[in-house]
């Protein structure tokens, strides 16, 4: 894996205020310096509340920013609280997060997603698609059914592969602590990668510089999408760094 492309993801979830970007200008330096930039991309999903400060705060380097998640109508309207793909854009955002199992739980449906998926796309923006099995799917060896599923249902009628980024996060891993073991992992992905040719496949879940090591093993991983530990630009950085070692 040293010398492939590589994607990281942070997901700042609901953290951070203007002070946090500080934090920033470590990544910002250390990536200028970085060798194996070249293979590397960096991609920061705060809140909206930072979309447009830390747009303007990288916006002279070679990150990108991303939104959390969006409302599915791509034209304005009367619904109060949401924000569509257009207005994400607008203040910098490159890339959305959508389907990620924490909306999934608050009653996000795959038909919704694959609304959100084709207005994020039709407004010139890419998507970081979240998939993922419960604990409870995992013990009654679902994994495989939901995941098809989900796919199936999120990205019908959907044929723009180059701009979706898929990110396969286990919901018993997200915030856990806990994450899948590495033929495990393999072989989810390797399904994925059949079910949906030529797309990028991301892993989330409880990424972390103490299990990086681990994760790096198997092969067909795209990239990450990093929760908690991006929050702190040490932790971020050495996840990076041991990726390539």
């Amino acid at each position: 894996m040293t010398n492939k492309y590589m994607y990281f993801i942070a997901n700042w979830k609901m953290f951070g205020g203007l002070n946090s970007l500080n934090s920033l200008n470590r990544v910002i330096n250390f990536f200028n310096k970085f060798k194996k930039s070249k293979f590397v991309k960096i991609i920061y999903c705060p809140p909206n509340t930072l979309l447009e400060s830390m747009s303007r705060k990288l916006k002279k380097s070679r990150i990108d920013v991303g939104a959390q998640n969006c409302h599915e109508q791509e034209n304005y309207g009367a619904f109060t609280g949401s924000i569509n793909p257009i207005m994400l854009k607008s203040v910098g955002a490159k890339y959305v997060i959508i389907g990620h199992s924490e909306n999934r739980k608050m009653g996000e449906t795959d038909k919704l997603i694959n609304l959100k998926i084709k207005s994020t796309l039709k407004s010139k923006l890419k998507v970081i698609f979240c998939i993922g099995e419960t604990l409870k799917q995992k013990r009654k060896r679902m994994t495989k059914k939901i995941l098809d599923s989900q796919i199936k249902l999120g990205l019908k009628k959907i044929k723009n592969k180059k701009d979706i980024l898929i990110a396969y996060e286990p919901v018993w891993s997200i915030g856990t602590g806990l994450v899948p073991k590495n033929n495990d992992l393999l072989e989810t992905v390797k399904y994925i990668k059949k079910k949906v040719k030529n797309y990028k496949v991301l892993y989330g879940g409880s990424v972390s510089s103490n299990n990086v090591n681990q994760l790096k093993l198997v092969h067909n991983i795209d990239g990450f999408l990093i929760g908690g530990a991006s929050q702190n630009s040490k932790k971020f950085i050495d996840i990076i760094k041991k990726t390539y070692n």
